[in-house]
């Protein structure tokens, strides 16, 4: 087993609290929405915030990734701070024996903010993960979260509320 990290940071031409709202308090609603391509559908289990559950099912485009559950351990609104640990599917179980997400959501502006990620994971293996397959894991992210961006900019209204 090899334990590693990485981080990416992302901007974004969207307010603070409506990416958070989209992309972290409601990613369960949006992402199939957003990207029915890759997301087949969403199972939620609990009320959202720390503590629940959400297992996303994917398309056959998504392949070898069929779904990923995931526990979200903090989802803190005062600091828009995100974690979670995918407990089952994605990576896990293919090349990863576990992986831990955690987002930091900043505003530049009102109009702008930052989103911090920083993935903490222990291979299967005695391997490092390659850089291949950490670019692929990054450039996923990226899109994803990129479609959310494009969303809101298309929807002005959606996650309009600054409640999640």
């Amino acid at each position: 087993m090899v334990a590693g990290c990485c981080n990416l940071e992302l901007t974004f031409g969207v307010s603070v609290h409506r990416m958070w709202k989209a992309a972290a308090c409601e990613d369960h609603v949006m992402y199939p929405k957003i990207v029915p391509e890759y997301f087949a559908s969403v199972e939620l289990i609990g009320d959202g915030e720390a503590g629940s559950t959400k297992i996303f099912r994917f398309t056959p485009a998504a392949k070898p990734l069929s779904f990923v559950k995931d526990h979200v351990e903090v989802l803190d609104h005062a600091s828009h701070t995100l974690r979670y640990k995918t407990i089952e599917g994605g990576y896990v179980g293919l090349t990863l024996k576990s992986i831990t997400f955690e987002y930091r959501y900043e505003a530049l502006s009102d109009d702008a903010c930052a989103v911090k990620i920083k993935m903490e994971y222990d291979t299967l293996d005695d391997r490092p993960v390659g850089g291949e397959e950490m670019e692929k894991m990054k450039e996923g992210t990226a899109r994803l979260l990129k479609a959310v961006e494009s969303y809101l900019i298309a929807n002005p209204g959606a996650c309009a509320q600054v409640l999640c």
